[in-house]
């Protein structure tokens, strides 16, 4: 998964010049060109009239500008009145003017092999305004990169997810820069949560709060990578934005100790459920510890044994009924009438957690994809990357694998 200080017209434009990422150097004098990318110098365009010097970074006329270049457009001896920066099909580039007048910069990335007309009105010291024009080209792009998909969403798990419901991105192609992606992935929300990205591999990206999110929580993606670098050559083909909500905190905890499981919503114990986990003595047959996560309903599975085929030993195949998974190594809370007898006093199962057809309704009914599970009592942990496993590592752990580390969500607008 910078705000612009106030200066006097000339030490900004020069402040401005130094550096094209904005940072200030506090010296004093005229205001003197700058490198822009690709070794070009700033573009001065003067409007002696008018009595004020508008400065582009970078030159009119530059090419192969890196798509992150911040562009920025300086006054001085007078103030801007608009700055528009336009692409073409490209669209409008938004920025953001300072509070004096003096300075403009870009505050989105450009798009790969776009041309851009960078439109300025000035005004001098005497109220006399004059326009300045110049064009740059940014680096084109030798292929693309996309979302491939993104979990919460509407037709997979609904827009009211569980508290533990982590966001999760996998992209179409190999990502390199980490950075560049992660630092153009914002997690807003109604209520501000500390979190933070998570690289799996270089194509699986995922974000999760340091505690589970609090109930009732508007939560909104932006993926503002159209434009951005993920390797070399390859850039971002769109933005994406998505909205989804955090519903009641339900969490349900159960033991392969105990043989049950208890349901509390907000807090309060509303449903106790007597279950039969895996018998164990294969390694396979054991039901996983740690927490996991409801990944999906189904009114219908059909489930048969790992690694055994039709006509082997211990082969099966069986429909079971009101199945809600927990895992991608086959485990489900599912129905099963066959092991009710067994049900609150012993583990029978081949890894699943069996319970009544009538507990088995109401759960799937119940559960929100999101919803923690949390088991214990069996000597086999819940990998990580079984699945949603994602609160299995510890935020100590978790933070090892983001680019950018933790920080705040932003605040829904």
């Amino acid at each position: 998964m910078g705000r612009l200080a106030h200066r006097s017209a000339g030490l900004l434009a020069l402040a401005l010049l130094a550096s094209c990422s904005g940072s200030e150097t506090g010296t004093t004098g005229k205001a003197a060109p700058a490198s822009a990318a690709g070794g070009a110098t700033a573009s001065t365009a003067a409007t002696p009239a008018a009595g004020a010097t508008v400065v582009v970074n970078p030159l009119d006329k530059s090419a192969n500008i890196p798509t992150d270049h911040t562009i920025v457009v300086a006054a001085q001896s007078g103030t801007l009145k608009s700055v528009r920066i336009q692409g073409g099909k490209a669209g409008q580039l938004p920025g953001v003017l300072s509070a004096d007048g003096t300075s403009w910069r870009s505050t989105r990335i450009a798009k790969p092999g776009t041309t851009y007309t960078v439109t300025t009105l000035a005004a001098g010291a005497d109220g006399r305004t004059a326009e300045t024009t110049s064009t740059f080209s940014t680096v084109k792009a030798d292929k693309v990169f996309d979302l491939e998909t993104v979990t919460p969403n509407r037709y997979d798990t609904g827009l009211t997810v569980g508290v533990g419901m982590p966001v999760m991105i996998t992209f179409d192609q190999p990502i390199t820069d980490r950075v560049a992606v992660e630092r153009n992935l914002t997690i807003r929300s109604s209520k501000p949560v500390e979190g933070a990205w998570h690289w799996f591999d270089d194509r699986h990206v995922d974000f999760r709060p340091l505690k589970y999110w609090p109930a009732h929580t508007n939560v909104r993606l932006e993926a503002h990578l159209a434009g951005v670098r993920g390797a070399d050559g390859m850039y971002g083909k769109r933005d994406f934005a998505f909205n989804f909500k955090i519903g009641r905190e339900q969490i349900t905890k159960g033991s392969t100790d105990v043989h049950m499981l208890t349901v509390r919503r907000d807090g309060k114990k509303i449903r106790t459920m007597p279950m039969s986990a895996g018998q164990g003595g294969a390694w396979k047959y054991y039901t996983t510890s740690g927490v996991h996560l409801a990944m999906s309903r189904e009114p219908v599975t059909v489930m048969t044994s790992p690694g055994i085929g039709p006509g082997s030993p211990g082969y099966y195949q069986l429909t079971v009924y009101n199945t809600v998974r927990i895992s991608n190594s086959g485990e489900y809370i599912h129905s099963a009438p066959w092991s009710v007898g067994s049900q609150g006093y012993s583990n029978v199962s081949h890894g699943c957690v069996n319970v009544s057809p009538d507990n088995a309704a109401w759960f799937i009914k119940n559960t929100l994809i999101g919803d923690p599970i949390i088991i214990t009592g069996s000597p086999r942990p819940l990998e990580p990357t079984n699945g949603w496993g994602h609160w299995q590592e510890s935020w100590k752990e978790w933070l090892k694998w983001s680019s950018l580390k933790a920080a705040p969500t932003m605040l829904i607008h």
